[in-house]
């Protein structure tokens, strides 16, 4: 394995497995595994640990094939201090809808075999994984101890169950083998490094993409639903910062990490609009179409007791650097994910 510092991992494209020395590091330092680290959430958590000065391997698709119980043997030699599980077979849109056989067989696939390698040759190590938030009932306040109550909302069952299963399993290994863990759920991150492939995009994405497309002299943008779900987003690096703090206190199980306000559609399409200089009342609006939960927001007073001097990025300020992201990015994104 090659031996990166921050300045050459921030350079390096998806794929690449960034390592310091795991060996008596002397300085407080941290020796973790990231999987998932190629994905939006864990290049900005990978990029964040490395500047901390922490010794990360971090692992896409193409450097572990998690469905494989053997495809993380090569580092069981390594002592990790944390492993953080962000892989996860998924998309945006209605794809829970349309994959649900194979996101219940791949998921759960993918979670026992790193559960498994964690409580094997990694038992020393704290786990850090992600849940979501569409586990929740769809009705009454969504406090973690609601997580495994009553059952998800009918388009994204299949892959709700799955996170409910690999919390299930955290807690299955911490009671019978003494592990320690955390599951961490995130309201929808938004921000700047989105995926440039093709894949469905979260609904933010895609109304800057659409909207965007409209200003420059596209077809005026066609929103799915009429307008008024509602949807709660935090910024990606207003997570990191929550995410790395939480992952180093002992005794917490589960814990929602989320801006705690919600807005509708047109509040977040109207904020666009406004940034971008188009005309909102152009935007037309297709209640036929898929729109998943009406409204979703977490329950974050456990978050604000963990962390009270934590700040959010200002929902303009944040949407305005997701923007110029766009923009930097514009040859790929005006084709890409339709």
């Amino acid at each position: 394995m090659r031996r990166f510092d921050l300045a050459s991992a921030c350079a390096c494209g998806a794929g690449i497995v960034l390592v310091g020395e795991h060996q008596n590091n002397g300085d407080g330092s941290v020796n973790i595994l990231v999987t998932g680290g190629t994905g939006f959430l864990g290049t900005a958590i990978v990029k964040r640990l490395v500047a901390n000065g922490d010794r990360v391997v971090s692992l896409g698709s193409r450097d572990a094939n998690l469905f494989d119980d053997k495809s993380l043997l090569r580092f069981r030699g390594e002592r990790f201090d944390q492993i953080w599980h962000l892989a996860a077979w998924t998309q945006a849109g209605n794809f829970c809808l349309t994959h649900q056989g194979e996101q219940w067989i791949n998921n759960q696939k993918i979670n026992t075999n790193v559960l498994d390698f964690w409580r094997v040759h990694q038992p020393q190590a704290k786990l850090v994984a992600m849940g979501t938030s569409c586990a929740y009932p769809p009705n009454g306040d969504l406090t973690e101890d609601r997580y495994l109550e009553g059952e998800p909302i009918d388009s994204l069952f299949t892959y709700a169950h799955t996170k409910r299963m690999l919390y299930i399993g955290l807690r299955a290994l911490q009671a019978q083998f003494g592990l320690t863990a955390v599951c961490l759920v995130p309201s929808t991150l938004y921000g700047p490094g989105y995926h440039t492939d093709g894949r469905q995009m979260h609904f933010v994405f895609d109304l800057i993409r659409k909207i965007l497309i409209a200003s420059k002299g596209g077809p005026p943008p066609v929103l799915w639903g009429d307008g008024y779900q509602k949807r709660e987003l935090i910024f990606i690096d207003d997570f990191v910062d929550a995410a790395i703090s939480i992952s180093g206190r002992p005794g917490l199980s589960i814990v929602n990490v989320g801006s705690g306000e919600e807005y509708s559609i047109r509040e977040f399409a109207q904020a666009i609009c406004d940034a971008v200089g188009y005309d909102y009342t152009l935007i037309e609006f297709d209640s036929t179409q898929y729109v998943g939960a009406r409204s979703k927001v977490l329950d974050v007073k456990q978050l604000k007791s963990l962390l009270p001097h934590w700040s959010l990025t200002p929902l303009v300020a944040g949407l305005r650097h997701t923007i110029a992201w766009f923009e930097s990015n514009w040859h790929v994104l005006r084709s890409v994910a339709k």
